[in-house]
């Protein structure tokens, strides 16, 4: 494989998934660690994505409040925030997941809605803050940088204690058969505390996710109450979900 076809196959797995690992990269692409290193140093010497420890991420996960229309699939994930929203009912208390396509979905919440809003992520409390009828109330832990989330025994705790309404969370990998999956341990430990606190569980997940999967299992996916991708709810790649009885939009 040529220099420019591997480093296109890097970028479009840090675009689809926000974060890969090196050793993930290499094994994909049948290559040394060495080889994938070297291409990410490049492409951030390019400013295409971020070399961080043992992987890299996409700069359009190093959000802020601030709008960043550096976001991978931005359209198709505005799509899926849009139906989100059709979910919110004045008065609810809901949690928001952190990651791109949910914080889409925070910053298209209604300036007339009432809500209650608890979330882990930084970007996303601060989205929420200008929002005149919401309260926010964020989730303390240890912050993941790259992330830019709470982790840890502290937030796993605070989440023991509340219980919303709905949660809308997001996730690296999803698969029909074996649910929802992530490579990182400490994010699969938050998400399941999330899920545990919630009444019910709403997945947003652009469709390229489908069919695919990790190492840690975050959950089976009829943990999962609804699924919102970007794709018309009678598509033909949505057919073995809804066969496990998830509500899809």
């Amino acid at each position: 494989m040529l220099k420019e076809e591997r480093q296109q196959t890097i970028l479009n797995e840090v675009e689809l998934h926000n974060r890969i690992l090196l050793t993930d990269i290499a094994e994909t692409l049948d290559v040394s660690i060495d080889t994938v290193r070297r291409d990410v140093k490049e492409l951030d010497a390019e400013k295409k994505l971020r070399k961080v420890h043992g992987g890299a991420i996409s700069l359009g996960f190093t959000t802020n409040s601030a709008r960043n229309n550096n976001i991978y699939a931005l359209e198709d994930k505005t799509t899926i925030a849009n139906k989100a929203i059709t979910m919110l009912n004045d008065g609810a208390v809901i949690f928001i997941d952190g990651g791109t396509t949910c914080l889409e979905m925070t910053r298209l919440i209604p300036d007339t809605l009432h809500l209650t809003c608890f979330t882990i992520s930084l970007p996303v409390a601060m989205e929420l803050s200008s929002k005149p009828n919401v309260t926010v109330i964020s989730i303390g832990g240890q912050i993941a940088k790259e992330a830019q989330i709470s982790i840890g025994a502290n937030a796993i705790h605070n989440l023991s204690e509340i219980r919303v309404d709905y949660s809308f969370i997001g996730t690296g990998y999803v698969d029909a058969i074996y649910g929802l999956t992530e490579f990182d341990w400490d994010i699969v430990q938050i998400k399941k505390a999330v899920i545990k606190a919630s009444k019910k569980t709403v997945l947003l997940s652009i469709s390229e996710k489908l069919n695919s999967q990790h190492r840690y299992k975050t959950c089976d996916i009829n943990t999962i109450n609804t699924m919102i991708t970007e794709l018309d709810p009678e598509d033909k790649l949505l057919i073995a979900f809804k066969n496990n009885d998830i509500r899809i939009l």
